[in-house]
């Protein structure tokens, strides 16, 4: 009886190490960015990383690699829980080919994803554009 007892406590013991996963994705290349609560960096890696070809950096299969290897690193630090923050290019309407690859395969990996986030930002009007008052004339 007092084993079970033992048993149940080391299972409380163990503590969730949250981190969160900052994925920058373009169309010409994919950034994860792992760091814990308070900014400190755990890992990160590139599409350059992983691929030599440019063309590929920015591709879903890339991206899976990139995962593989960001949970090889993070996983060894005890890490269990996500927070995964997507941004894309300013101004595009949606994130890069690589994102959805990387957060399905950081899900398959065994981590629990507790939020998704957009974070890409967005042009607010912007600085004067070109072609003086009247506009470009033809």
């Amino acid at each position: 009886m007092a084993e079970k007892i033992e048993e149940k406590k080391e299972k409380k013991k163990k503590k969730e190490i949250e981190a969160v996963v900052n994925i920058y994705t373009s169309f010409n290349n994919t950034i994860v960015h792992v760091t814990d609560m308070s900014g400190r960096t755990l890992s990160k890696v590139t599409g350059g990383m992983v691929t030599k070809h440019d063309r590929l950096k920015a591709n879903p299969t890339i991206g899976m690699f990139i995962a593989k290897r960001v949970e090889e690193e993070i996983k060894g630090l005890g890490v269990d829980s996500l927070y995964v923050r997507i941004r894309a290019k300013t101004g595009n309407p949606a994130p890069g080919p690589g994102a959805q690859a990387i957060i399905k395969s950081l899900s398959r990996a065994g981590f629990k994803i507790l939020n998704i986030l957009d974070t890409t930002r967005y042009p607010r009007g912007g600085p004067k554009k070109k072609g003086g008052r009247r506009g470009r004339r033809v």
